[in-house]
Formats: C-alpha cells, sequence, structure tokens
C-alpha cells in the first residue's frame, strides 16, 4: 500500500511541479489515505556541465527515504552517482558511466 502512496504522491508532485528557471527546478505533493498522508520533496540544478537533484518521501508513518544523485558529461563520456538512504538508515551507492 506504501507504494501505491508514494507513486500517487510522485504524479501530484509532477502535476504541481513549480520551476525557478531552466536549470533549477522544485517539486512537492502529498497524498493522503485511509492511513495517513504522504509527501515528496524533491530539487535539482545544473550549472557548469554538472546536474544534481536531492528528493525525499516520507511515508504516513513518518518513514523518509532520500534519494541525491548527480551526472556530468564531458567530451563524450557521461559518468553519474547517487546515494539512497532508506527509512531504517542503510545507504545504497551506484555509480557509472557510459561513452559514445
Amino acid at each position: 500500500m506504501m507504494m501505491k502512496l508514494f507513486a500517487a504522491a510522485a504524479v501530484a508532485a509532477t502535476l504541481s511541479m513549480a520551476a525557478a528557471d531552466a536549470n533549477a527546478w522544485t517539486r512537492h505533493g502529498s497524498v493522503t489515505g485511509w492511513r495517513g498522508t504522504a509527501t515528496v520533496q524533491g530539487s535539482g540544478s545544473c550549472a557548469d556541465g554538472v546536474c544534481s537533484r536531492q528528493i525525499t518521501r516520507t511515508g504516513p508513518y513518518g518513514r523518509s527515504m532520500t534519494r541525491q544523485g548527480s551526472v556530468s558529461c564531458a567530451d563524450g563520456v557521461c559518468t553519474g552517482s547517487r546515494t539512497t538512504t532508506g527509512p531504517r538508515g542503510r545507504t545504497i551507492h551506484r555509480q557509472g558511466s557510459i561513452s559514445r
């Protein structure tokens, strides 16, 4: 059920987007169900060939997950990484690159 709430919160966030300018953005939204309210808050920006974003999702029981990531591209190679911290404090770090 929580995944449905997160999905609904993501849709609400997309519909309520408020971009400050072409290089920065913020999103926020919430959805209320029989278990309570779930929220999503996100922001991101691009500057000097690097784009980054941060998003926090909080479920109806107050548990949150946070994801931060960035990507940069130069000379046909794009490299990115992200770190996700779950509601119990566990962290997963992923990174990779792709070239043409």
